[in-house]
């Protein structure tokens, strides 16, 4: 039975993040990739876990909101050069 409730939710959850945007699928991992490590390195230092979670969660929810940000960055400059060369035109920044 145990089983059966594992592999349903473990499906549900992958389910519901099938039309997320990319930056709300990096933001949401990061945001329990933080939790994780917050709540077991707040337990490895005796602290509580519950806490731990929540700051790493915050923590993490920003990293993978700035990281999106970053990776967005990146491929605007990357179409901006693959375009002014595709027209033989000089690169100009992205704006």
């Amino acid at each position: 039975m145990k089983k059966i409730i594992a592999i349903t939710t473990a499906t549900l959850a992958i389910a519901g993040c099938s039309n997320m945007s990319n930056t709300e699928q990096r933001t949401l991992s990061g945001a329990s990739i933080g939790a994780a490590a917050g709540a077991v390195g707040t337990a490895i230092f005796h602290g509580n876990p519950i806490w731990g979670a929540v700051g790493g969660a915050a923590v993490g929810a920003a990293s993978g909101y700035v990281y999106d940000a970053y990776k967005k960055e990146q491929a605007s400059e990357y179409n901006s050069g693959y375009n002014a060369g595709k027209s033989n035109q000089p690169a100009k920044a992205p704006q």
